[in-house]
């Protein structure tokens, strides 16, 4: 069994930065968020299914992002996966989130390191919250997250095509491996 470990201080800066540093030229359309999002539903696991991964993410493997609700509004977030491969090194983060006052709830601060909070606007959301698109002005970054390990291929299709509506490069898209052997769960939370 591999020992968990926390992101250190250092990673946690390279994210904030990374998400937060200018990814190049300007869009001339905004990434609409979705009306409004039912926070209670939106908690809870969601697998990332693939993404424009992060530099910490890249190799990333059973990516798997949890949400609750801190008794002062903010989203107690905790994102983990193995490194590598599907018993590599266990990596966590917990960012905190902040829900933007006046958008639906469907755009986030979210904050790796005080006080930088990097933008996550929830771009795509399905009626019965089984997947969502978590996405960025600045299309640098971008997260496919289903609430199971998979999802059926029409789907995670149609989900590509919303993600190239929003003015993305899908070329550079990853589908994040998720292998949950029935003798290996899901890590439990820290």
């Amino acid at each position: 069994m591999h020992a968990h470990r926390r992101a250190t201080f250092l990673p946690s800066l390279a994210i904030a930065t990374l998400l937060t540093a200018c990814a190049g030229g300007s869009h001339p359309r905004p990434i609409e968020p979705v009306a409004h999002v039912d926070i209670d539903r939106f908690m809870g696991d969601w697998y990332v299914i693939a993404s424009i991964p992060t530099p910490m993410e890249r190799e990333a493997v059973n990516a798997v992002e949890s949400y609750s609700r801190g008794a002062d509004g903010r989203i107690d977030t905790v994102f983990r996966y193995r490194a590598g491969r599907p018993d590599g090194e266990l990596e966590t983060m917990t960012p905190t989130g902040f829900v933007r006052e006046g958008s639906g709830n469907a755009v986030w601060g979210m904050r790796f390191v005080w006080p930088v909070k990097a933008e996550y606007i929830i771009a795509s959301l399905a009626p019965d919250y089984s997947d969502t698109i978590v996405a960025r002005s600045k299309r640098d970054y971008v997260w496919i997250m289903a609430r199971s390990p998979s999802l059926p291929e029409a789907r995670y299709r149609e989900l590509v095509r919303q993600v190239a509506a929003m003015g993305y490069d899908t070329g550079r898209l990853r589908r994040v491996p998720q292998h949950w052997p029935e003798a290996q769960p899901r890590p439990p939370l820290p």
